[in-house]
C-alpha cells in the first residue's frame, strides 16, 4: 500500500511542476521528484549488527592478495559497495563490468554526507592466482580485494548470510547497509540517491 505522504508530496510536485512553482523538502531546498525518491527511501537504523537493511555491517578483516589485512571499518566516512564474487563465477565475471563502471562514474563524485565511493571486493576463490587474474582481467582497479581462499567456507560470506554470487551491500558513511543485492543499474540508481554532483 502507498505510503500517503509519499503520494502527496508526489503529487504536489508534479502539481507545481506543472504550474512552474518550486516546493521545498522537508530538509529544505527545492523538492523535485529525484528529492521525492530520496526521502521516501530513508533507512531507519535498527543499531544492531547484521545484514538487514538498517544494520550495522559487520566487520570484515580480511588480507589481499598480497596477504595485507584491509578492514571495511577502514572506509568509515565513504559510501562504500561490499561486494562478493569470486572469479570461478560466471554471473560475477558479467556483472564486474557494472561494478567497474560505477566505480569509475562515482569515483569523483562529490556525495550528500559522504566522503567518496569506495568499493570492497570480498572473493569466495581458493586460488590466489585465479583470484589475481580475474582482478587483472576484469579491470577491478581498486584498492579494497580481500579473501580468506575458503570458497564458501568464507568467514565473510558466513557472517554476510551470503548463499550465492553476485551479492552486493550498499554501505552508508557510518557503516549502515542501505540496500543489498545490487546489480545493473539498480546499483547506479540506488548510489545515486547519495550523489550532490559530479
Amino acid at each position: 500500500m502507498m505510503n500517503w505522504k509519499i503520494w502527496a508530496v508526489g503529487a504536489a510536485v508534479a502539481g507545481a511542476a506543472w504550474w512552474g512553482l518550486e516546493v521545498e523538502s522537508e530538509a529544505g531546498g527545492p523538492l523535485n521528484s529525484r528529492t521525492v525518491v530520496a526521502e521516501a527511501q530513508k533507512v531507519t537504523r535498527s543499531g544492531r549488527v547484521g545484514t538487514n537493511i538498517g544494520d550495522l555491517a559487520p566487520e570484515i578483516a580480511m588480507p589481499n592478495p598480497k596477504g595485507k589485512e584491509m578492514k571495511l571499518s577502514d572506509l568509515k566516512g565513504k559510501l562504500v559497495l561490499v561486494d562478493f564474487w569470486a572469479s570461478w563465477c560466471g554471473p560475477c565475471r558479467r556483472e564486474n563490468p557494472n561494478v567497474v563502471a560505477a566505480y569509475e562514474k562515482y569515483d569523483k563524485a562529490k556525495f550528500r554526507t559522504a566522503k567518496g565511493f569506495e568499493v570492497f571486493s570480498v572473493s569466495l576463490d581458493s586460488d590466489p592466482a585465479r583470484w589475481e587474474a580475474a582482478i587483472d582481467q576484469d579491470g577491478l582497479d581498486w584498492e579494497y580485494h580481500v579473501s580468506d581462499l575458503n570458497r564458501w567456507n568464507s568467514e565473510a560470506a558466513a557472517l554476510y548470510g551470503v548463499s550465492s554470487i553476485p551479492m552486493s551491500f550498499l554501505i552508508d558513511e557510518e557503516g549502515v547497509i542501505i540496500a543489498k543485492n545490487l546489480r545493473g543499474m539498480e546499483l547506479h540508481r540506488q548510489i545515486d540517491l547519495h550523489v550532490k554532483s559530479f
